[in-house]
Parts: C-alpha cells; sequence; structure tokens
C-alpha cells in the first residue's frame, strides 16, 4: 500500500469475511471523499492558472497573428 491503493482480484474478494468487506469499502469511502474534498478545496487555484493560460495563449495568438505566421 505505497501509493495508497490496495488491490484486491476476485479471488481474494471472495475469500475475506463479511467484516472484512465492509471495513475496506469503508475505507475506500472516505478516501475518496478525502481527495475529493481536497481537489475541490484548489478551485480558486485551478481556476486562476486557466485564466492566464486563456490570457498567454491570446497574447500568443494576437502575435503570431501579427507576424503573418499560420
Amino acid at each position: 500500500m505505497a501509493n495508497g491503493t490496495i488491490i484486491f482480484d476476485e479471488k481474494d474478494w471472495q475469500n475475506i469475511s463479511p467484516e472484512q468487506r465492509d471495513r475496506l469499502i469503508y475505507n475506500t469511502l472516505v478516501s475518496m471523499d478525502k481527495r475529493l474534498k481536497t481537489i475541490e478545496g484548489k478551485r480558486w487555484f485551478n481556476s486562476g492558472c486557466a485564466f492566464i493560460g486563456g490570457i498567454i495563449g491570446g497574447l500568443a495568438f494576437t502575435v503570431a497573428k501579427s507576424l503573418g505566421i499560420r
């Protein structure tokens, strides 16, 4: 579990107890919730980067157009 993931195949899943299954499902949902909150928390940063990238791309297009580059 070095990268935070546990991989089970169908055979492993069938051999564990229902309590272990419930615990794995719970841990997976908690992990997903934590990751989504982290992504949603970076909303302003991502929007800002997209805005600045749009400005840079627009300027590059304007310069290329004025220089006659296709």
